[in-house]
């Protein structure tokens, strides 16, 4: 993942009605979805019509309630603790996490003009 820092990894959209949200990309862009179980609900996997997949639309629940309605882009890191560290030096906020996800963590952070974004990596 070293070679890789610095690069978008991913972009999620967390709303409380997911399933409306995908219906409505769906129909104004295309997209298609398939679902992804996590726990008694599912959120999305969200493809283009071509089956390449770009996206995720996840229920703002559970883990992601404290989530903000917005596509967040999540970026590599070298480290995902120096990245905290220099957010909050720089004034920079923790929203969410850090969370694990298999052997990586990730957090989502506001900057300071109130833009979010996922910071993904090791420790």
């Amino acid at each position: 993942m070293e070679e890789n820092t610095g690069k978008f990894l991913w972009i999620d959209l967390t709303v409380p009605e997911a399933e409306n949200i995908r219906d409505f990309y769906s129909a104004v862009v295309g997209w298609e979805w398939e679902p992804v179980a996590v726990g008694d609900y599912s959120d999305y996997n969200i493809k283009t019509p071509s089956g390449e997949l770009v996206a995720g639309i996840c229920h703002r629940q559970g883990v992601n309630a404290k989530l903000p309605p917005a596509w967040i882009n999540y970026v590599i890191v070298h480290s995902v603790s120096e990245s905290v560290k220099a957010c909050i030096d720089n004034g920079g906020k923790i929203v969410d996490g850090p969370r694990t996800q298999n052997e990586d963590i990730f957090v989502i952070i506001q900057d300071p003009a109130g833009a979010y974004i996922g910071l993904y990596g090791k420790e």
